[in-house]
């Protein structure tokens, strides 16, 4: 199969939801993460899918501005990859097209709430570990942060909060990079 990761378009976003509601369900709403992307813009520069060689959505990734403290960090997810394609490693090339993206960026602390087994090769560690309190119940083994930059997260810690200015950017660099995988 062919398909392409590129900037998530403005076609796209009708097709997202539906999509993350065939991959999680509706209860995914009552989720703690949910609460810090109401009403809060996803960082554009940062939002990707995987499309068909047919133009088709396969998946899509989102990032959100957060801060811990004062800090600012981005919140990976959803992940979202159509049912029938899941275990082809498009959910996982988008996770590392965008987390390469999110360096080049200039974004230093990357912060999602998922399977262990799955971010923990991108380098993901328990965030607990590092005093971060995400404000709602959380399965602390799922809780999890990157550093995206060498000691990014020395003396950071507490509570993650929203990112109320959601036109948080850190460049832009490379935004319109199409990268084509057979």
């Amino acid at each position: 199969m062919t398909y392409q990761f590129m900037p998530e378009r403005p076609s796209d976003g009708p097709l997202i939801d539906p999509l993350l509601d065939r991959t999680f369900g509706l209860e995914r709403h009552g989720k703690t993460v949910y609460r810090l992307r109401e009403d809060i813009r996803p960082v554009e520069t940062l939002s990707y899918v995987a499309v068909h060689e047919d133009d088709s959505l396969l998946a899509s990734i989102r990032y959100w501005p957060i801060r811990i403290a004062q800090m600012p960090a981005i919140l990976l997810g959803p992940l979202a990859v159509e049912p029938a394609q899941q275990g082809r490693g498009i959910g996982k090339g988008l996770v590392y097209h965008s987390l390469t993206e999110a360096r080049k960026q200039g974004y230093s602390i990357c912060v999602v709430v998922g399977d262990p087994g799955y971010y923990v090769p991108f380098g993901f560690q328990p965030a607990v570990s590092y005093g971060l309190i995400l404000p709602g119940p959380v399965d602390p083994p799922r809780f999890q942060v990157l550093e995206l930059k060498p000691g990014a997260l020395d003396g950071v810690q507490g509570l993650i909060g929203r990112e109320e200015n959601a036109a948080l950017s850190a460049g832009g660099e490379d935004q319109d990079s199409v990268r084509q995988v057979s």
